[in-house]
């Protein structure tokens, strides 16, 4: 059978009614007969993936067994809670609050990371500086490897940056996610107490370019989104009726102390172009025929391929399971 024609049509979903309701009756299923779960947990801070999975796993479950946990912490953006609470109200499921910032003081996170910043700025000073971290987006196109950069912003909003160096990088990344695997470690609690499950948020992109943390926002029972791009979560967004104000929001890491998007710390596209030559990549479409769609050329197209695959290779380790030897 031919493939279609490429196009910016291509991942426009024809009944989106029908895939919704597949997906529900799917994600209980998973719940009840494979986990053997009476219910279902959902980490939601106002970000679009959660916000798509928290009404999903209502539908499939009734919204009395489900339940939404804000897991904020002194670096979270501000606004994530009114978002995430709007999102709980809108669809009556009922949720806790759960700041994790002094468990994240006892692991050392916030000092960990900034030790590192300061060996790269030894002016840095957390009271005074936000900072974060993020990469070179031409590179994309130049088949050139990720370099990363660290920003610093005072409280004039004068900014400096400089190339991170690997030791320093890894231990910034090595700090923060202890976020994540905090976050995991709260869901998972409760979960167990209430004999639920632990739902995942993240969309393909995130699971095939390795955009999360091994046992921390990976570490879930389930994962009903997994299997649709960035734009396609946001057709089920509005088509649940997830809050105007959500779907508006500009996807962020919602991890550093500096504002920061997700195409800026690790994606290096926006997600209107990333998900279409995606498709193009996974799909075997011929860059050329991808290229004459979006407006790029040949060459920029097979590098961006070449950028997919790479990220697949060096982030396989995050996908694996645990190799157990008898």
């Amino acid at each position: 059978m031919s493939k279609q024609p490429f196009s910016k049509d291509i991942l426009v979903i024809k009944d989106i009614e029908k895939l919704t309701n597949s997906m529900a009756l799917k994600l209980k299923k998973d719940i009840v007969k494979v986990l053997k779960r009476r219910g279902g947990v959902v980490g939601i801070s106002g970000g679009i993936d959660s916000s798509v999975t928290l009404p999903l796993v209502a539908k499939a479950m009734g919204s009395d067994n489900v339940l939404g946990i804000m897991l904020p912490e002194k670096d979270s953006s501000s606004d994530s809670f009114e978002l995430a609470k709007e999102l709980a109200d809108k669809f009556k499921v009922k949720y806790v609050v759960e700041n994790i910032s002094e468990a994240l003081e006892g692991f050392g996170c916030y000092g960990r990371r900034d030790e590192a910043i300061k060996r790269v700025f030894p002016e840095f000073d957390p009271g005074k500086h936000k900072s974060k971290i993020g990469v070179d987006k031409s590179s994309m196109e130049r088949n050139l490897p990720p370099v990363f950069h660290l920003t610093i912003i005072d409280e004039n909003n004068n900014e400096k940056k400089k190339i991170l160096p690997v030791n320093e990088y890894l231990q910034i990344v090595a700090a923060s996610n202890f976020k994540q695997r905090s976050r995991m470690s709260m869901l998972y609690y409760h979960a167990e107490a209430k004999h639920y499950a632990v739902i995942g948020t993240a969309n393909k992109h995130e699971i095939n370019q390795g955009f999360f943390v091994k046992y921390g926002d990976g570490g879930v029972d389930c994962i009903p989104i997994a299997g649709l791009y960035k734009t396609q979560v946001y057709q089920l967004a509005e088509y649940l009726g997830v809050p105007q104000r959500i779907i508006d929001r500009t996807p962020t890491t919602d991890t550093y102390t500096a504002e920061q998007t997700q195409e800026e710390f690790f994606y290096q596209l926006p997600f209107q172009e990333m998900d279409l030559i995606w498709y193009g990549f996974e799909n075997g479409y011929d860059p050329k025929e991808v290229g004459d769609v979006m407006g790029k050329t040949e060459d920029e197209i097979k590098n961006i391929y070449k950028n997919f695959a790479r990220k697949q290779r060096t982030t396989e380790y995050l996908r694996m399971k645990p190799i157990i030897d008898y």
